[in-house]
């Protein structure tokens, strides 16, 4: 891949990242309740989703993906339902240190949200296809499929660190615990909201 198209690739990469969204919902939550670890362990288990998502888009199976209704209808719903269940998850937490205990230890689950978050989210498969129809050809092989995935998974999880550092930063931290409680309720409509997006 030449370097012009890598940056192009590179731009539409962070845009796409920064993009609020479920992802960002949750990666607050989980820096909230579960601190800098759990945050940035969410941040990294997301880029890997994202980055799977980029390979296999490379490689031309999210194509067949949105092609076949069956399986698309399944991720689709599939996602749905975990954007749901996280939602009404965050609705039911506990705000304070109270919160923040019951999330202690829990870096490999925030890691697994994150991925989840990422790999359930048929919008990546429809995104992914519209950024690499201008990159993928015929001769695209491992190499260049590997470019790609580390490309789209590590601007998102670099960007998801940044903001897992940046909210588990002292007096950020300390406010964010005190507006704990609204902060769960205002991710969990979104991520119930986002879930009923995906659906209809």
């Amino acid at each position: 891949m030449e370097w012009s198209s890598w940056f192009a690739l590179a731009a539409i990469c962070v845009m796409g990242a920064v993009s609020p969204g479920p992802s960002l919902a949750l990666i607050i939550r989980n820096t909230v309740g579960g601190g800098r670890g759990n945050g940035v362990a969410t941040a990294l288990g997301h880029g890997l989703g994202v980055g799977l998502y980029a390979l296999i888009t490379a490689m031309g199976l999210a194509l067949l993906i949105t092609k076949t209704p069956l399986l698309f209808d399944g991720i689709r719903y599939g996602g749905a339902a975990f954007l749901a269940w996280l939602g009404v998850k965050a609705l039911l937490a506990k705000g304070g240190p109270a919160a923040a205990a019951e999330h202690q230890g829990g870096t490999r689950r925030g890691a697994l949200e994150g991925f989840m978050v990422a790999f359930l989210n048929p919008q990546l498969a429809i995104f992914f296809v519209a950024l690499f129809s201008q990159f993928v050809h015929q001769e695209t092989g491992w190499r260049e499929g590997g470019i790609m995935m580390l490309t789209a998974g590590g601007i998102d999880a670099l960007w998801y660190v940044l903001v897992a550092l940046g909210l588990s930063h002292g007096p950020v931290l300390a406010w964010l615990h005190r507006k704990a409680s609204m902060i769960n309720k205002a991710s969990g409509l979104v991520l119930l909201g986002l879930a009923v997006k995906v659906v209809a």
